[in-house]
């Protein structure tokens, strides 16, 4: 069967979405990049600096110091915002350029990247 025709999964989709995005996103020491993955039960964050090819830090909604203010996963999600942005003041990170990772920024990535906004990141 020929490329053209073969099904495109919903990963596949989404997938071809964030190297789109990642065209104009790029991560330096001075800014690394907040990455957001979300799966459907537990969202996960990282900042990363692409010169180095390194993982500064990351976290999940499942890391001990999360304190949820609200209930669901959105909560959960302002929560590790928060979380990501104190351990990068404590790196001393303060501004980042943010990466929905091919999501809509809409919902559970919004509340991570109001989260890390609320923490005292600069995006």
């Amino acid at each position: 069967m020929r490329s053209i025709h073969q099904i495109k999964t919903q990963a596949h989709r989404r997938y071809r979405r964030h190297l789109r995005v990642r065209k104009k996103v790029a991560g330096t020491p001075e800014r690394p990049r907040l990455v957001v993955f979300r799966s459907s039960k537990h969202i996960y964050a990282q900042l990363v600096d692409d010169t180095r090819g390194v993982t500064l830090l990351g976290a999940s909604d499942r890391t001990e110091g999360i304190q949820p203010e609200a209930k669901g996963k959105t909560g959960k999600s302002l929560a590790l915002g928060q979380l990501i942005a104190a351990r990068a003041k404590a790196k001393g990170i303060a501004r980042v350029v943010f990466d929905r990772g091919g999501y809509q920024y809409h919902g559970r990535v919004k509340a991570v990247a109001d989260g890390a906004r609320k923490g005292g990141l600069e995006f």
